[in-house]
């Protein structure tokens, strides 16, 4: 016999059985049937197991850090579009020496912040000192005229400091500060 993995060692034997199955065909010989292991095909629950919860891992931390950079490009976001529109009020302001009654006027009307609400105007050299934003010691952020978004919880109040008020995007300064009152 030849040599199977060097001296000494021979060809590893194998049982067959024989099968019959109820009377063959004259032409076709009893069929046989190893009873040797044939190698598990497919995965185990285990493996499946271990790999669902690593995907569920990698998802738990990937969701919470997508819906940051979503919430961070948002804020960008408004912030660019507040500049923008901060912009046209200020040129209104050069040509006709007094800051518009609403956005209208400017062709602002009816646009909307990164999460679909429109975005805040108040006139605070014409209108009630009032009604301005303030900051922590109640005073206007602006001398000229606010204009904000409510932000993702979309609820706002006058101060600043307030919680439903911390995460709006925010014009403050006249100008020079544009960002979350949380930052102000």
């Amino acid at each position: 016999p030849p040599s199977w993995g060097g001296p000494g060692r021979q060809r590893p034997r194998t049982q067959f059985r024989i099968m019959s199955i109820g009377r063959p065909p004259a032409h076709r010989p009893d069929r046989v049937e190893s009873t040797r292991r044939r190698p598990a095909r497919g995965f185990t629950l285990v493996e499946l197991g271990v790999t669902i919860a690593v995907i569920g891992i990698m998802a738990g931390v990937a969701v919470p850090a997508y819906n940051s950079h979503r919430e961070r490009v948002r804020t960008a976001d408004a912030v660019r579009d507040i500049a923008e529109m901060a912009a046209r009020i200020e040129l209104f302001v050069l040509e006709n020496r007094v800051p518009p009654d609403n956005l209208a006027q400017v062709g602002l009307a009816g646009r909307l912040d990164p999460w679909g609400r429109a975005y805040r105007y108040y006139n605070v050299a014409t209108g009630n000192p009032g009604g301005a934003r303030k900051n922590r010691n109640l005073v206007p952020i602006n001398g000229d005229f606010d204009l904000y978004s409510v932000g993702p919880d979309g609820q706002s109040v006058g101060p600043l400091t307030a919680r439903p008020s911390q995460d709006d995007i925010v014009r403050a300064n006249n100008g020079r500060f544009i960002g979350r009152a949380s930052d102000y």
